[in-house]
C-alpha cells in the first residue's frame, strides 16, 4: 500500500544561496520560499536586491510587488504518493492536471462510488511524519512574510458565532472585514491600492440580513452556518428549510454540518444523500461541508467523509465547527487536501478547503499556507479555494504587520476586533 507522507527530501545549499534538492529538484529561494522566480536570478545577485525601489515609510518597503495575487504557481509534483490502498487502479493520467484557471465551473457532484470511497485507508504515523515537516521545510522572512500575511488576511472568514451576538456586534465585525488593517498601518506598508478585505463574514442565520445590509456594495460575501449547527442533529426538513431561509436572506455561502453518525457507522449512502439534499437547497449559494473531523475517530474516516462530500457536490470541505474538542490540525488538513487533489485529478473539479477552529496566530496561518502551496499549488491560496475559519487570527496578523512596519509590537487595544 502506498502511504501518505513517505517523502524524503535531502536538501543542500549551493553557492548561490538557494536551497536545492540534491536529487535534482528546482532551487528554492531562501527568503520568500518560492521556486519559480528564484531559479531565474543570476547567481551573483543577492535575492534581497531584486525588490523594486519605492517609497518607504519607517522600516516597511512598498509591498505591492511582493503581494502578487495573480501569480500562477504550479503545484509541486505529488512525488508519486497516493492515499488509496493498493487495490485502487492506477489513474489513466500520466501527468498532473494543470491548476484551474481564474474562472472554473462549480462542482456539480458525481454519483457515489463506494469502491473508491472504501479503498482509502490512511496510515496515521506516515501522515504525522509528513505533517511535522510542513512548518520546517519552508519559511518566509521580512517583506515576503509580510506579503504572505497580507494574503492570509484576504483568506479569513471573519466569524462570530457566540450566543451573545447582537446586530451591533455583527455590524462592527463587518466594518472590520471591509477595513481589516488600520489606515495608518496600510499607509506605512504602502498597500492602500490593494483595497484588502477579508474573504467573507460568517454569522448565524438570525443575523444574515444584518450582515448583508452592513456589507452592501463591498463585494464581501456573507456566509451562514446552517443545518442545526454545530451538532447537525435537527430534523432533516428543518435543516433544509434553514438553508433556504439563509439563502433567501442574502447569504452567498452556506456552511452545512454533516451527521457524524453516518460516518461513524459507515453509512456512506445516507451521508451522500444528506449532503446532496443540502447542495440542492443551496441553489446558487456555495456550500461548505463541515465534517466535524474531531468527532470522526480515525483519519480513514476523515478521508472517506471528504470524498463522499465532494462526490455529493460540496464546493468546500471544512474541518470543524470550532466547537469540537479537536479542531483543525495539520495531519487532518494534510489528509483532506490530498483528497481534494485526488478528486481534482479524477474529475477536474476544483474543491476549496477551509480549516477552522484553533488557528489563532500568524505562525499557524503561515503553516497552513505552506501546506496549501506544497500540496495543491498557489491557485489554492486564493479566496475562492481556501479560507481560514477564524475570529482571533486577524488580531495577531495585524500585530505582526505592525511589528514589521515599526519594529515593535503594538498593544492589543491598537488592533480592536469589534
Amino acid at each position: 500500500m502506498d502511504r501518505i507522507g513517505d517523502e524524503h527530501f535531502n536538501a543542500g545549499a549551493d553557492r548561490t544561496g538557494l536551497r536545492r534538492d540534491v536529487s535534482g529538484g528546482q532551487p528554492e529561494c531562501e527568503e520568500c520560499g518560492e521556486d519559480s522566480h528564484a531559479q531565474r536570478l543570476p547567481a551573483h545577485i543577492p535575492l534581497r536586491q531584486r525588490a523594486p525601489t519605492g517609497e518607504r515609510v519607517g522600516r516597511a518597503p512598498a509591498l505591492l510587488w511582493y503581494f502578487r495575487p495573480d501569480d500562477q504557481m504550479p503545484a509541486k509534483t505529488p512525488h508519486g504518493l497516493k492515499l488509496a490502498g493498493a487495490d485502487t487502479p492506477a489513474p489513466a493520467r500520466t501527468t498532473p492536471r494543470p491548476p484551474p484557471g481564474d474562472q472554473f465551473a462549480r462542482n456539480p457532484g458525481i454519483p457515489l462510488d463506494l469502491d473508491t470511497v472504501l479503498s482509502y485507508r490512511i496510515n496515521r504515523s506516515a501522515v504525522e511524519r509528513r505533517a511535522a515537516t510542513i512548518p520546517t521545510r519552508r519559511t518566509v522572512k521580512k517583506q515576503w512574510q509580510a506579503a504572505w500575511l497580507l494574503r492570509a488576511v484576504t483568506l479569513i472568514d471573519l466569524t462570530t458565532l457566540s450566543g451573545d451576538d447582537t446586530p451591533g456586534t455583527v455590524r462592527r465585525l463587518c466594518a472590520k472585514a471591509m477595513h481589516p488593517l488600520r489606515g495608518d498601518l496600510e499607509h506605512q506598508l504602502g498597500i492602500e491600492p490593494l483595497h484588502i478585505t477579508t474573504g467573507a463574514v460568517c454569522v448565524y442565520h438570525a443575523l444574515v440580513a444584518t450582515a448583508v445590509a452592513a456589507l452592501h456594495g463591498s463585494g464581501i460575501p456573507v456566509a451562514a452556518v446552517s443545518t442545526g449547527f454545530p451538532a447537525g442533529l435537527s430534523p432533516m426538513a428543518t435543516r433544509v428549510a434553514e438553508i433556504r431561509a439563509s439563502v433567501a436572506a442574502g447569504a452567498q455561502e452556506i456552511d452545512i454540518v454533516i451527521t457524524r453518525g453516518h460516518v461513524l457507522t459507515g453509512d456512506w449512502e445516507a451521508l451522500y444523500d444528506e449532503v446532496r439534499a443540502f447542495r440542492d437547497a443551496c441553489g446558487d449559494a456555495h456550500m461548505k461541508a463541515i465534517l466535524g473531523t474531531g468527532d470522526l475517530a480515525t483519519l480513514t474516516n476523515v478521508a472517506r467523509a471528504s470524498m463522499v462530500a465532494m462526490m455529493a457536490g460540496a464546493d468546500f470541505i471544512k474541518t470543524s465547527t470550532g466547537k469540537e474538542g479537536v479542531n483543525a490540525t495539520l495531519p487532518i488538513s494534510l489528509v483532506m487536501v490530498r483528497m481534494i487533489r485526488d478528486f481534482y485529478e479524477q474529475t477536474g473539479h476544483a474543491i476549496g478547503y477551509k480549516p477552522a477552529g484553533g488557528i489563532r496566530s500568524a505562525k499557524n496561518a503561515l503553516d497552513y499556507l505552506y501546506l496549501m502551496k506544497e500540496e495543491l499549488g498557489e491557485r489554492w491560496m486564493r479566496p475562492d479555494l481556501f479560507r481560514f475559519g477564524a475570529s482571533g487570527l486577524l488580531t495577531d496578523i495585524e500585530r505582526q504587520l505592525d511589528h514589521f512596519a515599526n519594529g515593535r509590537y503594538a498593544a492589543a487595544h491598537r488592533q480592536p476586533m469589534v
